[in-house]
Formats: structure tokens, sequence, C-alpha cells
């Protein structure tokens, strides 16, 4: 039996905690205000407090609450500089640890899923995790034909804290909204609420892992390590060393850095075209920087671990995203517009000026204007400051546009990238990237074919 149901009355506990805190903790600052202390020195101390204390506790549990803290753990890179330090600390932990479960419930998930002989297919298994996250942890063994292994076992129980965590969570996603700027929590603790089903299901994982891993055999760039085996609750999957990229990210060289950055923008565009499968949960842990030459340490690959959230792209990357950012790096505000509206980006019942929309969307696009752009927390920073402010033409703009379902995922997993890449603080061939991989973002020459049939 797990700790995980077993606690759900702490866990409840200590997530309804969290509003109660927020409430106190504004109190306190209200008597700072009114002894004479400046607003934004009192703000300052309340947004730290409130950080260390949220990210204490989604630290501490697993389930749906480390999933968020997760899935906000990217956009760290978007707070203001002087603020950002106590999250900074708070969500790196999130990105490559949790308790680990006790070691009688593992071996009793083994026994169940693989048989009571099941120490028998490992020449080694070590008890002691080598990883945990949100709803299994990972174990470092050896099969028994001598491949390295990663034991990945699901935590009993996991789906129903994973729900009860983010129902509880989206309770009061109104308070937690003003500590990320310019982030809607509301959708994103939904949108992870849909993906519960998926996340929990190992053979789905298992299928999305092994066509990446068949797909980028023998690349230069991406390792995906091959699935071993497979059943529910359990996935065994070929073992990967290397440097976690939140180490990348705390204490990498500019060029192992930099590095990380171009190899994670192309496994993102390239990974839909080769597999028709989008890889949607890009927080640090999910990435390792590995030696390209198992001797030296001349250049380097990225490996890819994680595969139970996906996007299922069957034709790649929509057309229409690689059409608009082409449209508007060419300045057609009209043909940009009328496409917006053509996707459902823009409701039939609104009516925007396409200048103003122009506008909104060439700030975002920096990176793609140019050869190679310097992703910094300092421009995550003015992008969110931007779109956040309720006094800007971005903010109120940004309110009349609606983003189409079919765009969710690729929408957050697209920024989430974009703030690892900030957090990096890598420099990036951006525009290379999508003039290889994105559909649209090139006109195609037409054939020797289409031209003489144009012609006639």
């Amino acid at each position: 039996m797990s700790d995980l149901p077993r606690k759900a009355v702490t866990r409840t506990a200590k997530l309804a905690a969290l509003p109660l805190g927020f409430a106190g903790r504004a109190t306190w600052g209200l008597g700072k205000r009114i002894v004479g202390e400046s607003a934004e020195l009192v703000g300052r101390e309340l947004q730290q407090r409130t950080a260390e204390q949220m990210f204490k506790v989604l630290g501490e549990l697993k389930g749906g609450a480390m999933k968020f803290g997760q899935a906000l753990s990217v956009f760290e890179s978007a707070l203001p500089e002087e603020i950002a330090g106590p999250y900074r600390a708070a969500l790196t932990k999130l990105q490559e640890a949790a308790p680990p479960m006790p070691t009688r419930t593992v071996h009793s998930v083994l026994a169940e899923r693989l048989g009571e002989d099941w120490q028998g297919l490992f020449l080694e298994f070590e008890d002691k995790p080598a990883a945990a996250a949100s709803i299994g942890q990972v174990h470092r063994g050896v099969w028994h034909d001598g491949r390295e292994v990663a034991v990945k076992v699901q935590y009993p129980g996991a789906g129903e804290a994973l729900l009860s965590d983010l129902n509880q969570l989206s309770r009061f996603a109104r308070l937690l909204g003003p500590l990320i700027p310019g982030m809607d929590i509301k959708p994103l603790i939904a949108e992870l609420k849909d993906r519960v089903s998926e996340e929990l299901d190992y053979g789905l994982e298992a299928q999305a892992q092994q066509a990446h891993a068949e797909e980028f055999a023998g690349d230069p760039d991406v390792v995906v390590p091959a699935v071993v085996h497979q059943c529910e609750q359990v996935l065994i999957t070929e073992w990967i060393d290397g440097i976690p990229l939140s180490e990348v990210i705390s204490d990498g060289t500019e060029e192992q850095r930099n590095r990380a950055g171009q190899l994670l923008a192309r496994f993102l565009f390239s990974g839909p075209a080769r597999t028709g499968l989008l890889h949607a949960d890009p927080h640090p842990g999910n990435f390792r920087l590995l030696p390209a030459d198992p001797d030296g340490e001349d250049d380097w690959r990225l490996g890819v671990l994680d595969f139970g959230t996906v996007d299922r792209l069957p034709g790649g990357l929509p057309t229409p995203i690689g059409d608009s950012l082409r449209m508007t790096l060419d300045g057609d505000a009209e043909a940009v517009y009328e496409l917006l509206c053509e996707e459902g980006f823009v409701k039939e019942s609104i009516d925007l000026d396409p200048e103003a929309v122009m506008d909104y969307l060439l700030p975002i696009i920096e990176p793609a204007q140019i050869d190679e752009f310097t992703f910094t927390r300092g421009w995550m920073r003015s992008q969110a400051a931007r779109v956040a402010d309720p006094r800007s033409p971005a903010y109120q703009l940004g309110k009349q546009l609606n983003l189409p379902p079919a765009y969710l995922l690729i929408h957050r997993v697209t920024l989430s990238t974009i703030g690892v890449l900030c957090q990096l603080g890598a420099t990036v061939r951006l525009r290379e990237e999508l003039e290889e991989w994105l559909p649209g973002f090139v006109l195609e020459e037409p054939t020797a074919e289409e031209g003489s049939a144009a012609e006639a």
C-alpha cells in the first residue's frame, strides 16, 4: 500500500493550508504597511515568503502537487530578478527529486507485476531510487542480458493522488496566478487533469518512447533509451548517464548551455516531423547532456527521458504555425490576421486591428527574426511584463485572442521550452531549426512539372 492514498487526509490538509497561508501573509503585509514600511518592500517580502511556502509544500508531495510544481518550474525565468532567488531554489528541487517510496512497496509492485521471482530477471537491482517524479520512481539495475536499465515503478494509488491534488489546486488557482506573471494557472491545471489517464498508462508511454528510440537510433544529436520491458505499473528502459539539465543550468559552461539549448530547440521541432509525436513535458529533469564521444567531451548530445505526456501530431506540427510566423516576419498584417481568424485564434464575434495584432506578435517571435538569438531571463521577464500588465495594449489584446484546443498543448510546450532556454541563457540558431523542421515556415519552390503547369 502506497503512502499516497494512506496519507490522503494529510495531503489535502497541506494543500488546503496554502490559501490560508496566503491570507495570513496578506494580513501580515498590511500590518507592516501600517507601521510605515514601503509597499514595494512589503510586496517583495510577501512574494518571497509565499514562494517558499508553496514550493516547500509541493516539493514534499508527489502526485499532482509535484506535477503542478514541475510545470511551473520552467517559467521561473519570467519572474522579476529580485524575487527569483527563492523561487529558483525551491523550483529546482522539484525538477530532479521527490520523497522516495518505501523499498517494501517497490518490491511488492515488482512481485505483483513481474512475478514472485522478479529478482531473477535482473543481474543487479538497486533498492535506492536513482530518481523520483510525480507518479513513479526510477531504480537502476542490470537486466538479465547484461544491459544497464532504468526501472520505473509507478506509485500505487498515483492516479487518485494526481486527480485529488489537481482538484484541490484548481479551487484556489486564482490565488496562485499572480506568482508567475503572464501565466494563466487554471487552464494549466485543467490540462494536467486531462492528461492523467495517459500519464498513468505505461503501455502508451512505452509505445511513444520506442517510436522515438527507433527514429533517433544512431542520431548524432539526440539519444532516446530503448524500451526493454513494459507491463502495468512497471516500465524498463535502457539506462543513459549524463549531466541533468538542471545542473547544466546552474553550473554548466557556456559551451554546454549553448549546445543544450540548440539541441532542445532541435528536438522540439524535429520530433513531431520525424515521429508524429510531440514530447510534451519539457522540464529540465527530463533531459541529460551526454558526451558525443564516450572517451571525450568535444561535443554533446541530448538525452531525452519520460514520454508519459505526448501530443499526437500525425502530420507533424500544424502548417498554419509556420505560415503565420513567416507572414509575420514578412510584415503581412492582413494575411496573418486572416489566418488567425481561420484557425480560431480570433473568434467570429471579435473584430481586431490587424496592425495591432502584428505589434502584439512581433516581440514574441523576435528569436526567429535573426540567425542567432541569446535567450535570457531579462528577455523572458520583458515578455511576461508586456502581456501581464493590465495597463498595456498587449495585455488588452491578449485577453481578446483565443487559444483553440488543438493548439493548447503545442502552445504550452513551446512556452515551456523557451522558459528552459532562458534558464540556460543559451545562444541558439532558432531560425535554422524552424527552416529545417517547421512546415510552412519556408515556402517550397515549385517543381519543374508544377512550374510548367502554372505557365500553361
